[in-house]
This record gives C-alpha cells, sequence and structure tokens, in this order.
C-alpha cells in the first residue's frame, strides 16, 4: 500500500446528506408516503427524522426544521436554501420509479424544467435521469447510471435519442 493514497482511494459512497426543511411532519409524509424512505429515529427535541435510503445501514437522510436547534451548528441562519440531491436507481427500475411518483401525484421533469417521462442522459457519466421537487423545493434526482462508455460529445439528450444513438441500451418499457 502506498503511503501518498488520497482520501479518495479510501472512500466507497456517500453515506449521509442532509436539508433543512419549513416543517418537518409535512416533509415526513412526503419521505414516506411518497417516496417510501423507512424512518430510522426522530428526534421531536431537536425537530429532526432520519431516513435510511437503499435499505437499513446503506445510506441516510436527515430532515432538520428550521429554525435549527442550537446545538446543530451546520446551519447558522433562519432561510431554507434549496438543495439539491439524487437518488441512485437500477436502469432496469427507472421507469418503474417514475410511474410511482406520477401516481403520487409528483411533477417529473428534465433538465431543463419541462414537464417529462422521459428521462434525461447525460452522455458524460452515462446516466438516465428525471427531477422532482420535495414539499421545500428542494430538488430531487432520480439517477440511473448506463451501461456502456460516456460520451461526453453528446452532450445531455432523451434517453430515446441515447438508445438510437448508443445502441446498447434498449428502450425500457413505459409506463409500468
Amino acid at each position: 500500500m502506498s503511503n501518498n493514497q488520497t482520501p479518495a482511494a479510501f472512500i466507497s459512497g456517500l453515506f449521509e446528506t442532509h436539508l433543512r426543511v419549513a416543517n418537518l411532519e409535512r416533509s415526513m409524509r412526503f419521505y414516506e408516503e411518497v417516496l417510501g424512505l423507512q424512518l430510522g429515529v426522530k428526534d421531536e427535541a431537536r425537530r429532526g427524522a432520519i431516513y435510511w435510503v437503499g435499505g437499513w445501514g446503506r445510506a441516510f437522510l436527515g430532515l432538520w426544521e428550521k429554525p435549527p436547534n442550537k446545538d446543530f451548528r451546520p446551519w447558522r441562519k433562519d432561510e431554507i436554501l434549496k438543495e439539491h440531491l439524487s437518488f441512485r436507481v437500477a436502469p432496469e427500475n427507472l421507469d418503474r420509479a417514475i410511474a410511482a411518483l406520477k401516481r403520487k401525484g409528483v411533477e417529473v421533469r428534465n433538465n431543463s424544467g419541462e414537464r417529462t417521462d422521459v428521462p434525461n442522459v447525460f452522455a458524460w457519466m452515462p446516466a438516465a435521469a428525471v427531477f422532482f421537487d420535495d414539499p421545500d423545493g428542494h430538488l430531487l434526482e432520480l439517477l440511473a447510471m448506463l451501461p456502456g462508455k460516456p460520451k461526453p460529445e453528446i452532450g445531455v439528450v432523451s434517453l430515446e435519442e441515447w438508445n438510437r444513438l448508443h445502441g446498447s441500451l434498449a428502450e425500457p418499457e413505459r409506463g409500468a
């Protein structure tokens, strides 16, 4: 083992992230009833809730009601900053996840903000993605890494266009 390795050589993933919310109970309903995340713990005293993402022990999302508890130092201001986070989805489940969001009344958009159920592909990765908002306007994303080599020269295209140009991923069935 080399002594000049960077910390990234030992990092295997992102474990947690946190969002500030205006109303904890409203946000809990969204993350539980709409997204179906599993509640790990609710901290009534600090007005927070932590949800498991991808199953117990894989990753978590903390929601913290403003104003923040004085003992929780990362946030010093009273406003809610609009944040962005992405949930990883297997490519074969992306259409079903989109359909599930739509059944819950969630507006799904592409990266240009247009309503659609057709994911965009960021060809430099490559990954297919759609976007939606939580009750506080945080930009949430469903993202599926795609097979094949990155093609940054393509830019951002619809999944349909990616499939036409790339040819290695069959068009998924819509509305499943």
